[in-house]
């Protein structure tokens, strides 16, 4: 089963094209991290890291099951499932900038990533960490709760 959210992309000065996001098949999650992040440093930790981030940001999180995505420009995330699998909203509060949302389970899952690639990119100081950086980035820029997003990163 694949699922796909696409969002319309228009960079300044670039051709039009859609950025999409699909969901990575379970008999593929094995492979996701070497193959998206194999070369980076230390990219073992990036997983427990971005569940740190999540645990720091959200009450009401608890462990669970995340789901992986690619993305159409060569960037990746992983974003939480509901425990009841109703879809709902996830309260997300940064306490180092104030600033809290309810977001669905695909915009907390791209805030906690973007938080945590950030500060590994910085930690590593590897470019191809910051790469993942922005390609996530540029999806959350046109993705539907951008704005919510923008709020728990700042």
């Amino acid at each position: 089963m694949t699922t796909q959210t696409q969002y319309e992309f228009v960079p300044a000065n670039e051709p039009h094209f859609t950025l999409s996001a699909t969901l990575v098949p379970d008999e593929q999650r094995i492979n996701f991290w070497p193959q998206h992040f194999g070369n980076i440093p230390q990219w073992i930790i990036l997983e427990p890291t971005v569940f740190a981030w999540m645990d720091r940001f959200c009450a009401d999180y608890s462990g669970g099951i995340w789901q992986f995505y690619t993305l159409s420009n060569c960037g990746a995330f992983m974003a939480p499932e509901p425990d009841d699998g109703s879809g709902d909203k996830w309260n997300l509060f940064n306490s180092m900038n104030g600033n809290g949302a309810d977001m669905s389970p695909e915009a907390a899952g791209i805030a906690v990533c973007l938080i945590a690639y950030s500060h590994h990119a910085c930690r590593t100081e590897c470019d191809a960490m910051t790469e993942h950086y922005y390609r996530l980035r540029d999806y959350a820029l046109n993705h539907a709760e951008c704005s919510a997003i923008m709020h728990i990163i700042d």
